[in-house]
Formats: structure tokens, C-alpha cells, sequence
């Protein structure tokens, strides 16, 4: 069956532009992303290794796709996957007013000995996946902060992410994310894609929907007309988002389709901020923090930037 509603958006979607769907229909939603640019700068500020740049361009989609959610600009999504005994022992991405950052920081020796498409098990050992929304809203308004956690199991954080809504926000959700590199003139670039669709009990808002169920006819339907997507698909850097979603689901009666706001490299490094914190702490603490040239040098995991405050100002 022809979908009118379909064919008649006219935007083309190709990168750093989540798009939001929904199927009535079918009780259920959906969003797709495709991180061009701005993952290439949030990469290019670390020389990190082929299999801590996937890993985090996987998880830097995810937050795109969780964190667009969020009705708040105030509001922020933050995922952190950590552990003590792994290659990577910590990877932090968040989401906030449409900017995405994040870092990973891993063991150089023990990353050497991992493969590109590694489990999460042998990336990171035994950890865990922290997604935390923060929504900034009175609770009466759906606000709040709210962290679920779950175990580091599985072939991808896509996985580890589907448990999470099952287990801790009781949503039937199918996430595919894929990773890949085209060609440029200064050579491959990074690029990454991802889907995330939903079921949603019929008439309920909010967090009334625990009776939703993963074998619920409309969900299976859907959950397999979605689970047909190619990664070839997500990551084609001609291929608009908007046919994506139209071979998926061209065939039902009404599928609706919205652009969400550009998504941008956003960190949130501010030199003033950094002094004024400083500036609380004692003079005897901040002498301590001094190096030798009488600055105090604080790193900014995700951007990799320095900012050296010098003792003598903050005297003044």
C-alpha cells in the first residue's frame, strides 16, 4: 500500500539529523540517525586506536538516539560504561540540547591485543552500562533524573542497550547501529548509523507501560520489519534516512515522520567556570595543585584540551 504519509516529506536526511517516526497503527516509534561530521570532530581530538574509535562511535549513536528523546533542553542523557579489569575501563558519551561528546580511556598494552570487532567482554571484562536521564523538569511534568544499570553482555552496546529498556523501563525496543568508513580527500572517514524502535501499550504515557509485552502480535511485527534493516543501509552516505524508514515500512496505512534539530559537537570546557571552581578551594590545596611554572593544568577528557590557571590570578 502507498504511504501519503511518506511521500509526503519532502526534507532529505542524510547526516548528524536525527529523524522521528512513528507507526499509530502499530503502538509503535521509532528514531534514526546517521553521525557524519561531528563524529569525525569529536574523533579527530584523540588518536585513539581503530578499536576504542568504533566503540565509541557506536555509543556516541546510541546517545544520539536515546537523548533525542528528551523534551527539556536542560535535560541530559549520559551513558558510562565501566570496569576495573578490562582493555577499556571507562567510556562516558552524553547528550545535551542536541550536543553529543565523549571520550574512552583504555589500557594501550591490553587494546593492542584486541580485535576491531571484539565483544564487549573482551573490550571491557566484567562491567557495566549506566544510562542515566536527567530531564530537569518537576516530577509532576515527567521530570526527574532516573539511571538504570545493566551488565556489559553481549556482541555491542546496541545489545547491552535493548536489555536496559527491557529490564529496567519494561519498553519491547530493537536497536541496530552499524559502523563503517568512506573514502575523502584527506582519506576514510569515520561514519556511523543507527536505529531505535519501540512499542508502546495503546492510550498509555510515561512509565504506565508494564504490561507491554515482547510477544505482543503488533510489536513482532514490527520488531521484523525492522530487523530486516542492512548496516549497508545506515551507513550509505547517499542513502536519505527518510527511504530508509519507507522500505521498512512502506506498507502500512500511516507512518509518521518528524526531523528532530541538528545534532553538534558539544563540549561543555569553560575556562571561567574552571577558575571560579578552582578559586574555591584553599590557597594551601591550589599551591599543591601547582606545577613548577606556578600554573595549575586541567585536562578536558573530551575535547583534549588544556587549560593552565595560573596561581597568581586566582589571588586576585
Amino acid at each position: 500500500m502507498t504511504n501519503p504519509a511518506i511521500m509526503a516529506q519532502q526534507s532529505v536526511t542524510l547526516f548528524d539529523q536525527p529523524l522521528r517516526f512513528a507507526i499509530p497503527a502499530r503502538s509503535a516509534r521509532g528514531r534514526i540517525i546517521r553521525l557524519g561530521s561531528v563524529l569525525g570532530e569529536i574523533l579527530s581530538a584523540h588518536q585513539y586506536p581503530p578499536v576504542a574509535e568504533r566503540i565509541l562511535a557506536e555509543a556516541l549513536v546510541l546517545a544520539a538516539l536515546l537523548g533525542v528523546s528528551l523534551k527539556n533542553a536542560e535535560g541530559q542523557l549520559t551513558m558510562q560504561a565501566q570496569t576495573k579489569d578490562g582493555a577499556i575501563d571507562l567510556l562516558v558519551c552524553d547528550y545535551k540540547d542536541g550536543a553529543l561528546r565523549g571520550y574512552v580511556r583504555h589500557e594501550a598494552a591490553k587494546l593492542a591485543q584486541v580485535p576491531v570487532d571484539a565483544s564487549l567482554t573482551a573490550l571491557f571484562g566484567k562491567g557495566y552500562l549506566a544510562i542515566t536521564f536527567d530531564r530537569q523538569a518537576p516530577q509532576e511534568q515527567g521530570g526527574g533524573r532516573y539511571q538504570g544499570i545493566v551488565p556489559l553482555e553481549g556482541d555491542s552496546l546496541a545489545q547491552a542497550a535493548e536489555h536496559y529498556f527491557v529490564q529496567s523501563e519494561q519498553i519491547p525496543t530493537l536497536i541496530r547501529v552499524a559502523i563503517g568508513h568512506v573514502g575523502g580527500a584527506d582519506g576514510p572517514r569515520c561514519i556511523a548509523g543507527g536505529m531505535l524502535v519501540q512499542h508502546l501499550a495503546d492510550g498509555e504515557e510515561g512509565r504506565e507501560r508494564l504490561h507491554v509485552r515482547l510477544d505482543h502480535p503488533e510489536w513482532e511485527h514490527v520488531a521484523i520489519m525492522a530487523s530486516s534493516i542492512k548496516d549497508t543501509e545506515l551507513i550509505d552516505p547517499d542513502l536519505p534516512l527518510e527511504d530508509i524508514v519507507w522500505r521498512l515500512f512502506h506498507e502500512e496505512s500511516q507512518v509518521i515522520i518528524q526531523n528532530s534539530a541538528p545534532v553538534t559537537k558539544g563540549c561543555r570546557c569553560d575556562p571561567a567556570h574552571i577558575r571560579d571552581v578552582i578559586a574555591q578551594f584553599p590557597a594551601g590545596e591550589r599551591a599543591e595543585m601547582a606545577q613548577d611554572d606556578g600554573d595549575i593544568t586541567v585536562n578536558c577528557e573530551f575535547c583534549s584540551r588544556q587549560f593552565p590557571i595560573s596561581l597568581a590570578s586566582l589571588d586576585n
